[in-house]
């Protein structure tokens, strides 16, 4: 299933008008301070031929935008093309350190949606500086966005297996969640995660029904040997394992048994708020 079709559209961003070459003054925000809106601009990302997905970025990166643009990265690369190219020619990066913010999104993704992220520029000097600081360990940097597609392309992954179900805020929803697991990995011949992905996909649309007020959307994927669970909503507030705050220990959560049965989870911030995923190998088969 290709990843969902992109808007071209750039978000508008009040502030600096921007050149190839850096940011020009910023507008002043009514504190005197210099907004994220006013001193970075990221477009919507457009889905290409090759099914990549190219966002552009212009204006100043630093402490005040890091966060902006690194959950950017991360949200296009939650809608799994096959994989993240930024460009960064109209970035300007005052501290080098800075650059960091892609190996940073690249971590967050490592393992779901494992989604490779690339970055294009041109100016060889700024490529050296993305060397040094060691980003391109995990972020390789090229001159073009045809270059870049040409390294990647005998690396990119085989295509998934995916289903996904939009359920309603009720809690008949958590039948129709393990009852949908069990189906699309029964055809996919996938039997035996399938206690554990029911499982984690309980917990999740549980926690979905628990703690916030919106529809929950499950998302299972496989990939011929690892199983992913994920439910998307409409809070941005984060899912967090629950402590015993008088005895420092788990409480008996949902959360807390998918610690223990799965390779790990994590959450993703989306254009309208979480997704919340987990990992399940065959190490992990009970």
């Amino acid at each position: 299933m290709p990843p969902r079709e992109a808007v071209k559209r750039t978000v508008r961003w009040r502030g600096a008008a921007v050149h190839r070459c850096g940011l020009r003054s910023p507008v002043a925000s009514c504190s005197g301070q210099a907004s994220v809106a006013e001193l970075l601009r990221v477009s919507a990302p457009v889905f290409g031929r090759c099914g990549e997905y190219t966002l552009r970025c212009t204006g100043e990166l630093d402490g005040v935008s890091y966060r902006m643009l690194r959950d950017s990265v991360v949200r296009a690369a939650v809608d799994e093309p096959r994989v993240v190219i930024v460009d960064v020619n109209d970035l300007r990066v005052p501290d080098s350190s800075a650059w960091s913010v892609f190996s940073s999104a690249r971590w967050h993704v490592r393992i779901w949606p494992d989604v490779p992220i690339v970055l294009v520029c041109a100016d060889e000097a700024a490529r050296r500086i993305i060397r040094q600081r060691g980003i391109t360990r995990y972020v390789p940097a090229f001159a073009t966005t045809q270059d870049a597609l040409q390294a990647v392309g005998d690396e990119w992954p085989q295509p998934k297996r995916r289903a996904r179900a939009d359920l309603p805020p009720h809690v008949s929803s958590i039948v129709d969640a393990q009852r949908l697991v069990g189906g699309w990995l029964s055809g996919w011949s996938c039997t035996p995660l399938i206690p554990i992905a029911a499982t984690v996909a309980t917990a999740f649309v549980e926690n979905v029904l628990r703690h916030t007020d919106s529809a929950p959307t499950l998302r299972v994927e496989y990939d011929g040997h690892v199983v992913a669970v994920a439910v998307e909503d409409a809070s941005t507030a984060l899912a967090q394992r629950r402590e015993e705050a008088r005895s420092g220990t788990s409480q008996l959560s949902g959360l807390a048994m998918v610690t223990a049965l799965t390779r790990g989870w994590g959450n993703l911030p989306t254009p309208t708020g979480k997704i919340v995923w987990a990992a399940v190998g065959p190490e992990n088969v009970l």
